[in-house]
């Protein structure tokens, strides 16, 4: 009997927690990555639990590539018997100005942590699908990316990345039986949406209304799932019909 598991990144809050849980409804035992709060993660792990599989942390930063080497490569050499089956790359941030304004530093963090962690975590974790000749990688990117955002030039950038990264991997692994997919997330419920106008943007929303963060976990989960085995290289919207 394989033992499973499921890598999300950026799973201690929000859209992640809500992954980590429906993944583990699934039967993966999750492996939880996050930076730095250790209060919202143990909240995770917890709930995780109450599912009956098991939760462990993987702490480091995603953009930076030595932590994700250390941690991501060291567990996979010391859990030999143990299968990464799901990659949920999910961590991202957003640091909004006009680009006439932006700094170096808003567009390289942004940068890094949602386009530049995908590569340094995928690769570590693709190779042991390939060899296994299953598996499922899933990336949540958002409507920035496809329609553009002002004020977004580099979040609108790196997930526009990151579809573009999807596409491309998804043709080199499909023959050995992985999938590579994207859920495209518009207006969310969650901490990073939390200092939006959300009644103004419901407005211009048809279902007039922010989703919910387990809205999402469901798209995430059916990509992860066996019955998603001929779709590959797709991105699902997920933003209450705003657009598509």
């Amino acid at each position: 009997m394989r033992v499973k598991y499921a890598l999300v990144t950026g799973g201690s809050r929000g859209i992640g927690r809500a992954i980590c849980i429906k993944l583990a409804s699934m039967g993966y035992n999750i492996l939880l990555n996050y930076r730095s709060n250790d209060e919202q993660a143990q909240k995770s792990k917890e709930a995780i639990e109450i599912t009956g599989v098991e939760c462990e942390f993987l702490k480091f930063d995603v953009s930076d590539k030595n932590q994700v080497d250390t941690v991501v490569g060291g567990w996979i050499e010391n859990n030999k018997e143990k299968t990464i089956e799901i990659l949920v790359n999910n961590a991202g941030v957003r640091e909004d100005n006009l680009l006439m304004w932006m700094t170096d530093t808003q567009w390289k963090n942004v940068i890094a942590t949602n386009l530049d962690s995908f590569y340094f975590i995928t690769r570590h974790i693709v190779a042991q699908m390939l060899a296994k000749r299953y598996g499922r990688i899933i990336n949540v990117v958002s409507l920035s990316g496809i329609k553009g955002m002002a004020g977004q030039t580099n979040y609108s950038a790196a997930k526009a990345g990151l579809i573009g990264a999807t596409k491309a991997l998804a043709q080199e692994v499909a023959r050995r039986g992985v999938t590579v997919n994207a859920v495209a997330p518009g207006f969310i419920e969650t901490e990073m949406t939390a200092g939006l106008d959300e009644k103004t943007l419901s407005a211009l929303v048809p279902m007039k209304r922010f989703g919910k963060a387990e809205e999402v976990a469901e798209a995430v989960g059916f990509f992860a799932s066996t019955g998603s085995a001929y779709i590959t290289g797709e991105v699902l919207n997920i933003n209450g019909g705003l657009y598509s």
